[in-house]
């Protein structure tokens, strides 16, 4: 199937910078009116501003993904504007680098909170929408850490694990509503990621600034929406690793521990 994103109606979650910005410019440049949710009102608003200069239709709601007031606001204020309901694009995340041994529950917790219940229950209020939308589809951004645990990304692999996970569950179970499921594995994107870590102490480097450019990134996520893909990896660094990963585990699990000792040694 092919899905034509003009007239779309969307909601798109951190869509305040980086990866969420450039996704909703390309989803308007596609032709789809968005809901722009984040918790920066300004910078949502500046988006919105600039969207609406070359023509696009965006709605600017400010969001706390995981207050469920907030959620079923988005939802409510998005179909009362569009009549409607098409597209859920789960982006909004947070991370943390550093490692288990010297972490804390609310780390644990805050990121689970963000990355895995605030898309889960977000995607649940806007069920009964999208079951009633046109070539419905629900987008889950996750990462390369969803199909392989890293070291000083603990609480960050879990919860894109755990989120991988529920949309391989929901690929079967929506489809008798006609919703599909498109999970995005992006690999390591100059975003500005790393400047908004609830951690800065894991001793593994990340060397963002070689990362994939958010404008990169989006374009492959408009044209893994338009084209209905069940799941893509992103960037040449993770389709590496998780092919290596699938043929040879043991070696893959060796070297990154030998990493891991060799920079803690270096410490």
């Amino acid at each position: 199937m092919r899905r034509d994103l003009t007239g779309k109606r969307a909601i798109l979650t951190g869509a305040s910078g980086g990866i969420g910005r450039a996704i909703a410019a390309g989803l308007v440049k596609a032709g789809a009116r968005v809901a722009l949710a984040g918790r920066n009102a300004d910078a949502l608003n500046q988006l919105a501003t600039d969207l609406r200069a070359t023509g696009g239709n965006a709605l600017v709601v400010p969001t706390d993904v995981t207050k469920p007031e907030d959620r079923q606001q988005l939802v409510d204020r998005a179909v009362e504007a569009f009549g409607g309901l098409d597209l859920l694009v789960n982006n909004a995340g947070i991370g943390s680098h550093g490692h288990f041994a010297t972490s804390t529950p609310e780390i644990m917790r805050q990121v689970m909170e963000v990355n895995f219940f605030a898309p889960i229950e977000l995607t649940r209020a806007a069920m009964p929408d999208l079951m009633n939308g046109y070539q419905p589809a629900v987008v889950n951004l996750t990462s390369m850490c969803g199909r392989k645990g890293m070291p000083a990304w603990p609480e960050y692999s879990a919860s894109k694990f755990a989120l991988v996970g529920m949309s391989e569950a929901w690929r079967g179970e929506f489809a008798r509503f006609g919703v599909d499921v498109i999970t995005l594995v992006p690999g390591l994107t100059n975003s500005g990621f790393g400047n908004h870590l609830l951690r800065t102490d894991g001793r593994v480097e990340i060397r963002f600034h070689e990362g994939m450019k958010p404008d990169e990134l989006a374009a492959g996520v408009v044209a893994a929406i338009e084209r209905n893909r069940r799941e893509v990896v992103f960037g040449g660094e993770a389709r590496r690793l998780l092919r290596f990963n699938k043929f040879f585990p043991r070696l893959t699990n060796w070297l990154i521990a030998r990493k891991v000792k060799q920079a803690y040694a270096k410490a």
